[in-house]
Formats: structure tokens, C-alpha cells, sequence
């Protein structure tokens, strides 16, 4: 029940404001469900990947959605997408869970802190700097590849402040955005056979009803006081992430420190 509870407010967040999809669920993966760091993150593709597919005809059909700077965004952020999903699959190989898990909240912790940070407005600027998109894109890709966080949280930051779009537009951009690698995402990890089914499908039959619900309710909700709102939430989560894996590895390497014991006595020594 608590993982259909999950599934419903994480998709929620998603159809009102394109974030959370990777920000919320990876967290809640690692931290309730338990889940080993890259198998949270491929089921969250999946997850997020469907939620978004649900959500995109929504702003699709309203045309909400800035085909040029979409197409930029995708440019920079597939090669990233590929070579933070590299480095997590190394990592994951090497057994460090513990640093996987540090990783995600460092990362979780400071993109969901940008909504935060004063910085200088400039919406003309992907109008008059357009080549630039990809070249920003390319670390939202890395981080989202990482930590399937990203696409949604900083594509967002970024069309806001640097784009001329309203906010719903800047929100269906992204989210097509983050669909597509979202399905990439997936793609890959179902390869690696980094995914839940269990957990996955459970999240989906409380996903799929928040999500429709939240694309209704886009229009009539303040969504910039809601991102901050769902932002707050992200950090304390990437906070609570990196309370997590520097706790785990503090006890590996006392783990690792400790001297081997004495042999058994009566044991004839050479």
C-alpha cells in the first residue's frame, strides 16, 4: 500500500510540474523500498518514463511544447545520458553501493538547491544563444544517466531563466524531454536487467491515477510556489541520501580496519 501511496504523489508532482520523477523516486527506492542504488534508478527510469508518456498528450494537445529548444536540449543531453549511465554501471560492479547512494544525494541535494540560489534572469538568452542549449544540456544527461534525476528539476531551472517561454510551455518542453530520456534510460537498464517488476508495477498503479490527476489540475494550481515546495522536499531527501552513504561507508571502512582475530587457540602455529 505505501508503495502505491508513493506512486500516486511522486506522479502528482510530475503532471503539475514535470519535476520529481527521478528527485522523488529514487530516494524513496533506496530509502523505504530498500532497493540496491542501480536497480532504483532502472526501475525510476521506468517508472518515470511512463509517467511521462501519460502526461505528455496532456501538454502536447495544448502546445506546450517548444519543438526547437526541445530538439537542442536532446543534442547535449543523450551523449551526457550515456556516459553517466557508464559510470554508474561501473560503480555498481565495484560494490560501492555505499558511494553510489553519497553520489545520488550530493547530486540530488545541490540540482534541487538551484531553484534556491538568487541568480541573474535572463530570458532572452536561449533566443540569442541557442547553440549553448546542448553544451548546458550535456550535465542535466550526465546526472540524469547517474542518478535518473535531472531531467525534470534542472531542465526546468534552466528553461525558466534562460529561455523567454511561459511556465506551462517550459514544463511541457521538459517533460517531452525527459521523456525521451526517460526511454532511453529504460531501454538500457531493462538490458541490464536493472529493473524491479514487483516494486515497478506497484508504483505504476498509483502512478498512472496521480499523474492524470495532476495534468488536470496544472492549469488551476499555482505550480512555481508548488516546484519550491517539491524542491524543499528533494533536498531534504538528497540530504538524508548523503547522511545514508557516508554512514555506510564510514562502517565499511571501519569494517576494513579491523585487525583479523587471533587464531583459534590450541591451533599449532607454523
Amino acid at each position: 500500500m505505501i508503495r502505491l501511496l508513493i506512486g500516486f504523489a511522486i506522479a502528482l508532482s510530475v503532471g503539475l510540474t514535470g519535476i520529481g520523477g527521478g528527485s522523488f523516486t529514487v530516494p524513496a527506492l533506496l530509502l523505504i523500498a530498500g532497493l540496491p542504488p542501480a536497480e532504483a534508478v532502472g526501475t525510476t527510469f521506468v517508472f518515470a518514463g511512463v509517467l511521462r508518456l501519460v502526461a505528455a498528450p496532456f501538454y502536447l494537445a495544448a502546445r506546450q511544447v517548444h519543438s526547437r529548444y526541445f530538439r537542442l536540449l536532446l543534442i547535449g543531453a543523450v551523449p551526457g545520458l550515456m556516459l553517466g549511465m557508464v559510470a554508474l554501471r561501473i560503480l555498481a560492479k565495484q560494490d560501492s553501493n555505499a558511494l553510489i547512494v553519497l553520489l545520488v544525494g550530493i547530486l540530488l541535494t545541490l540540482s534541487s538547491s538551484v531553484t534556491f540560489v538568487p541568480r541573474a534572469q535572463a530570458p532572452s538568452f536561449a533566443c540569442k544563444n541557442a547553440r549553448w542549449l546542448p553544451w548546458l544540456a550535456f550535465p542535466i544527461g550526465v546526472e540524469s544517466g547517474f542518478s535518473s534525476a535531472g531531467a525534470g528539476a534542472l531542465g526546468t531551472v534552466l528553461l525558466l531563466n534562460y529561455s523567454e517561454m511561459a511556465p506551462a510551455q517550459v514544463v511541457g518542453t521538459d517533460l517531452v524531454f525527459g521523456l525521451v530520456l526517460a526511454m532511453i534510460g529504460s531501454t538500457i537498464h531493462w538490458t541490464f536487467g536493472s529493473i524491479s517488476t514487483v516494486v515497478l508495477l506497484q508504483l505504476l498503479l498509483g502512478g498512472i491515477p496521480g499523474v492524470i490527476v495532476g495534468c488536470m489540475l496544472s492549469r488551476k494550481l499555482p505550480a512555481q510556489k508548488l516546484k519550491a515546495v517539491v524542491a524543499a522536499i528533494a533536498i531534504c531527501a538528497g540530504l538524508q541520501l548523503v547522511w545514508s552513504g557516508a554512514r555506510a561507508l564510514g562502517i565499511k571502512n571501519a569494517a576494513n580496519r579491523t585487525p583479523i582475530p587471533a587464531r583459534v587457540a590450541g591451533t599449532v602455529r607454523p
